[in-house]
């Protein structure tokens, strides 16, 4: 039940990576704290499992910088993928 704290944890940090991002509007807003959640969950998981309890503050660090680090690399990857389809769909359109 304790996972529950990591994985809000993580998509807070996910929600305030998508809303400090730019291009907001294209990738959904879901995205970056799905992304987040998915990403303090899993290190929340290992975590526990080499002994770390919630009392530990390494444990809330990882569950911490795991999500941002997530959440800052994959939504700019997201959309600079989004952009260029967009202008490749733009340039054949064109023609």
């Amino acid at each position: 039940m304790q996972i529950l704290l990591g994985l809000i944890l993580g998509a807070v940090i996910g929600l305030a990576a998508h809303f400090s991002l730019p291009h907001r509007g294209l990738r959904g807003a879901f995205l970056a704290p799905l992304a987040g959640a998915a990403a303090a969950g899993v290190v929340w998981t290992a975590a526990t499992w080499m002994g770390f309890g919630v009392d530990s503050p390494i444990l809330w660090l990882v569950a911490a910088v795991a999500p941002a680090v997530t959440a800052f690399a994959v939504v700019p990857l997201v959309t600079r993928a989004r952009l260029a389809r967009d202008d490749a769909d733009r340039a054949r359109l064109s023609v």
